[in-house]
């Protein structure tokens, strides 16, 4: 891990008419650094993740990718977009594809890969993430685990910089949620520079090399994982923590 900030994020604010989601967030993320945010509903954690890739405008503050301004309305966004990966709660895959066409069309659609080379990669990244049984079959024909792990394996196929995880295993029957969280870590042992807004506790405290809690728009905490959670400092994080654990 390097002290090379791929993320940073400056008094961030967002608000949906009067209801202020983020009030003033601060936040650098370091290539390769695994960052875990945690905390109640609505205390903006997925507002925070969708105003990287600017599924959000950004109210106030600023956003920086790399060394791009994301939120500039000169920024061309989906240059930017290109280097970032999102996985989201729902899978949105379409339908009539298969789990290799779903991983071949952004990478021709975006990148303007032969059909050749986003079939070898679509099938690299489906393989990396344990399907290489199921490359031929339709979504219908997989389980949500399976098919997050599709919606992973399209992210990963853009060869993106940082990965966003947006409560990808939420939706999920809880044994399937293992198999993700699975692919998941193995990413992170990669050095793959993650945000990841989850409740899963347990990976949490074993992948994370940084746990944000946040609360009410704004970050309340942070620090190692034992840090964070053996020894929380904010009364409001100890109380979140001894409901969950």
């Amino acid at each position: 891990m390097s002290d090379q900030a791929i993320v940073r994020i400056r008094g961030l604010r967002k608000a949906f008419g009067d209801n202020e989601v983020l009030r003033g967030v601060d936040m650098d993320v370091v290539k390769g650094e695994v960052v875990v945010i945690l905390g109640p509903s609505g205390s903006g954690k997925s507002t925070l993740l969708r105003c990287v890739n600017r599924l959000e405008e950004p109210t106030g503050g600023e956003v920086w990718f790399e060394d791009v301004q994301v939120n500039l309305p000169k920024t061309d966004i989906n240059k930017v977009r290109e280097r970032i990966g999102m996985v989201f709660q729902s899978f949105n895959l379409f339908p009539h594809l298969t789990a290799k066409g779903n991983v071949m069309l952004a990478q021709r659609k975006v990148l303007g890969r032969s059909k050749e080379e986003a079939a070898r990669i679509a099938v690299e990244q489906l393989e990396r993430v344990g399907l290489d049984d199921r490359i031929d079959y339709y979504p219908a024909q997989l389980s949500g685990g399976q098919q997050q792990r599709v919606a992973i394996a399209r992210a990963l196929a853009m060869d993106p910089h940082v990965m966003l995880f947006d409560e990808v295993t939420s939706a999920l029957d809880p044994e399937l949620v293992r198999g993700v969280l699975d692919v998941m870590k193995q990413l992170a042992g990669a050095g793959m520079t993650m945000m990841v807004v989850t409740h899963e506790m347990g990976f949490a405290r074993d992948v994370a090399d940084r746990v944000v809690f946040m609360d009410e728009g704004v970050i309340v905490e942070q620090g190692s994982p034992a840090e964070v959670f053996d020894h929380p400092q904010h009364e409001r994080t100890q109380d979140f923590l001894g409901h969950i654990t």
